[in-house]
């Protein structure tokens, strides 16, 4: 084990990277290695133990545990490990399986040193009564207590200093998580130290070779960008931020916290990912830093002067808790530490600590409340949540994606998660399904367990994409979240966040927000003649952009949208599956999240077809069948007694935009490569069209019938064209319909249900060429090198395939006008699983007997 483990050590070293952590396979042949060491081998051994073992609730963490418990109470001994020397490793594993051993050990000959090992302890979920009820009568059990009222796990740590002097890496202009993290490398993330390679890589290559020069300068190098951390929710961009600026966590192998980000803009879900890692995200004017420069950063003062001292930014510190948040080692430890601290001083009757910084309550207005107050409210206990108020709402659905799931399995090991506090949490594999690496086959195979095993239901390769699934477990006027930055639900509201606090939101089963100000788009007026949902959807940023309050221009951007919450009207008799759309987009908006107020009759027809596909789900033999049927149980009650959550009159916005629907009269597209860069089809008629791609959670089944009915006829289209429906079920039912029989006469390329193109990590199109695309960004380089990338209809995308160019406004209105204005009402039908005869049987596994059983 130790040569081989040696060699693995050599060939990463050649990467300048360190090696994996220790399986548990390795970690057990480790421990019978330290019962009788070889001469020269005991620093190393030590050292694999102490250091190179993941915390938690991984497989490697339990064998350790277990091997460290036995030499503490002398069971087994080792000669390189004491038995106070083990109960001290056994406080450095975080939380899990060291607990309960922990506990044992107050009782033993080493109790001073295990009280001392579990008072350094936050993740002791349930085993908290345990402690207590023994500290009645164990003086060491006291001695735990009594660290946690005093808080000590905070205390004994370092507050942040007066000044930080650091060197600036300066990335100009706007970097994506795409930039970050490439989505070309997806099957790394979870190995940070490798993953974090490719930051930077085509962005601005020779990036990693300027920060280790940078570094020579004897000063930390701070991460400094125009705007930084847009698109995708991904941790691994943070992950490998940290990886190349942050510090070592003691203890914790390949992984990094700490580190300073300064941007003139910080995207939402980056800034929080930061704050959970224990960096320090700072919003500030940028434009007098550039890489090279050493400047001083004062966080009491808010203020960053150059070399010379002279102030050149200033700045407030956000949110009130951030100075607490670094130093508990991040917002996720702060809050889970607090959270020990204030129940153990309740469950002694005493009053809360003054230690901690406590979010300060917004002035209250008087106001009334706007949707997302309302619904964020309910999850809080309270009628509603004024913007500003920090809370810990409730999460009743949370969703994980296969690139993002290993991590949040990882995080879920580290919070020494065995079973999930949210009522639902789902995991898909849409991301990875058409072309599987080696690592992904392995994720597919062993995710599943991993989730179903905690209470989570996890789907299977091929089913589809995560936001086509999550959207039909939803319950109206909830709250949730998920590991991908389209979690943006049409029924309630979601917050979209970096795999460490999904894993949080699920293991604990709420999340901690900081309540955004809102912005109403309200929409009035009617729907004109071959103007679609996908050309609404960037109506918005259109009318934004007139009304001057968004630009595409990077330095000193303008974007209403940012960090806020974006709320609609208007659109009530939308369908769900419609309505996804355009809290879908929001993401490209920037928006903290969405919401959108719909019919009670919309809800109601769409939640008795998900009871529906959920019950054949059981009947397939999904997994966990009684958190399916949970869910079954709670739409079945608010079909019951529908009741919708509806924005007061006098509810406060931070802008309302009207959009008049009478007077967009043309379709209007994203054009390269920004989804803000939106135009009207005149104004890029005529330009070439190479490929084009139908796909992504954009879509749904009405969109593949309008596609098939434009080419019908047609044969073989001029431009590459890509189908990807979103679901197995769309796909089934359009192969039944005749629909596919369309697209193999077009010659079209059909993947397999899931995100296809979408997020450039699967199949990519050519370098260089101009593609048409239905899906969600046309960030530089995502679908393909050097692509330029058009976001428009499918409608639009068909005649685009016809053509192999853009239309012109005539051309389009011709073709639409002949093709889909006649026959609207049977192309846009959607899947209303409850109408289908036998739909609840298909595939059924599992009997109906054992089905009733599980309610």
């Amino acid at each position: 084990m130790l040569a081989e483990y040696q060699q693995h050590t050599q060939e990463r070293a050649q990467l300048s990277i360190p090696p994996l952590p220790l399986d548990a396979v390795q970690t057990s042949k480790l421990c019978e290695l330290l019962k009788n060491p070889a001469p020269g081998t005991e620093e190393l051994l030590l050292y694999l133990l102490r250091d190179r073992i993941p915390p938690g609730v991984d497989q490697a963490a339990y064998v350790k545990a277990g091997f460290l418990t036995a030499i503490a109470k002398q069971e087994i001994t080792s000669p390189l490990i004491s038995p106070i020397a083990a109960v001290e490793l056994l406080g450095t594993m975080v939380g899990g399986y060291n607990v309960q051993s922990l506990i044992d050990l107050l009782s033993s000959p080493v109790a001073e040193t295990a009280a001392t090992a579990l008072s350094k302890i936050l993740l002791v979920y349930d085993a908290f009564n345990d402690v207590l009820e023994l500290s009645k009568t164990n003086k060491y059990a006291k001695q735990v207590v009594n660290s946690w009222v005093e808080a000590e796990w905070f205390t004994l740590r370092p507050t942040l200093p007066e000044s930080i002097t650091v060197t600036v890496f300066k990335v100009p202009g706007e970097t994506n998580t795409d930039d970050l993290s490439p989505a070309t490398h997806a099957t790394t993330r979870p190995d940070i130290p490798l993953h974090a390679l490719a930051m930077l890589e085509t962005r601005q290559p020779g990036s990693l070779e300027t920060i280790a020069d940078l570094k020579k300068k004897g000063y930390p190098v701070a991460y400094v960008g125009d705007v930084v951390g847009t698109g995708s929710s991904r941790k691994s961009a943070i992950n490998s931020v940290l990886w190349h600026l942050g510090n070592d966590i003691p203890f914790v192998p390949n992984k990094r916290a700490g580190g300073y980000i300064l941007g003139s803009a910080i995207a939402p879900i980056f800034f929080n990912t930061a704050e959970d890692a224990g960096a320090l995200p700072i919003q500030c004017n940028v434009t007098k830093m550039a890489t090279g420069d050493i400047i001083t950063i004062y966080p009491y003062k808010g203020e960053v002067t150059n070399a010379a001292g002279e102030v050149i930014s200033t700045f407030s510190l956000k949110p009130d808790t951030i100075l607490d948040e670094v130093r508990a080692g991040g917002r996720i430890p702060l809050l889970i530490g607090r959270t020990l601290t204030d129940k153990t001083r309740l469950a002694l009757g005493l009053t809360p600590t003054n230690l901690f910084i406590r979010p300060q309550a917004p002035t209250e207005t008087g106001k009334g409340y706007t949707l997302a107050q309302k619904m964020v409210g309910k999850a809080s206990g309270l009628p509603g949540v004024r913007s500003g108020t920090s809370c810990e709402p409730i999460m009743t659905t949370v969703g994980s994606q296969d690139t993002t799931g290993p991590m949040t399995r990882d995080e879920l090991k580290e919070l020494a998660c065995l079973g999930f506090s949210a009522d639902l949490v789902m995991q898909s594999f849409c991301h990875t399904a058409a072309y599987p690496k080696p690592i992904d086959i392995k994720t597919h195979q062993e995710l599943p367990d991993f989730i179903s095993s905690r209470g989570g239901v996890a789907l299977r390769p091929g089913d589809g994409i995560i936001h086509s699934w999550l959207n039909r477990m939803l319950l109206p006027d909830t709250v949730g979240t998920g590991g991908d930055s389209h979690t943006r639900f049409p029924l309630g509201i979601s917050f979209p966040a970096g795999s460490g606090l999904v894993a949080f939101a699920g293991a604990l089963g709420v999340m901690p927000l900081d309540m955004p100000e809102s912005v109403l788009v309200r929409f009035k007026g009617e729907l004109q003649p071959g103007i679609t949902l996908r050309d609404i959807v960037n109506a918005i940023p259109y009318v934004a952009m007139q009304k001057g309050l968004l630009s595409v221009e990077k330095q000193n951007k303008k974007n209403v949208f940012s960090g806020k919450i974006l709320e609609i009207e208007g659109l009530p008799n939308l369908k769900v599956e419609q309505a996804f759309e355009l809290t879908d987009a929001s993401a490209e908006r920037s928006c903290a999240g969405c919401t959108i107020k719909l019919s009670e009759e919309t809800i109601a027809e769409y939640l008795r077809s998900n009871i529906a596909l959920l019950k054949n789900m059981v009947a397939r033999g999904y997994s966990d069948a009684r958190t399916i049927m949970r869910r079954v149980a709670k739409m079945e009650e608010w079909l019951a007694n529908p009741v919708l959550l509806s924005a007061d009159t006098d509810a406060e916005y931070a802008e309302i935009i009207e959009i008049d629907l009478n007077e967009i009269k043309e379709p209007i597209v994203a054009a390269p490569n920004d989804p803000d860069n939106v135009k009207l089809l005149s104004e890029v008629a005529n330009d070439p069209v190479q490929e084009v791609f139908v796909g992504s959670c954009m879509t749904n089944i009405g969109h593949y019938r309008a596609t098939a009915k434009i080419l019908e006829g047609a044969g073989a289209v001029k431009a590459r064209l890509w189908i990807a429906p979103p679901t197995r079920m769309d796909e089934h039912q359009l192969k039944a319909e005749g629909v596919y029989n369309v697209f193999v006469s077009a010659n079209a390329r059909t993947e397999i249900p899931g995100c296809s193109l979408c997020m450039g990590n699967q199949a990519r199109v050519e370098d260089n060429t101009t593609v048409f695309s239905t899906s969600t960004r046309n960030f530089n380089n995502r679908m393909g090198k050097g692509a330029q990338v058009y976001l428009g209809s499918a409608e639009l995308a068909a005649v685009c395939a016809l053509l192999e160019r853009i239309p012109t406004v005539k051309e389009y209105m011709e073709i639409v006008g002949e093709k889909i204005n006649p026959f609207a009402d049977n192309l846009y039908r959607y899947l209303n699983f409850d109408q289908i005869v036998g739909f609840e049987d298909e595939g059924r596994v599992i009997s109906k007997e054992e089905q009733a059983a599980l309610v």
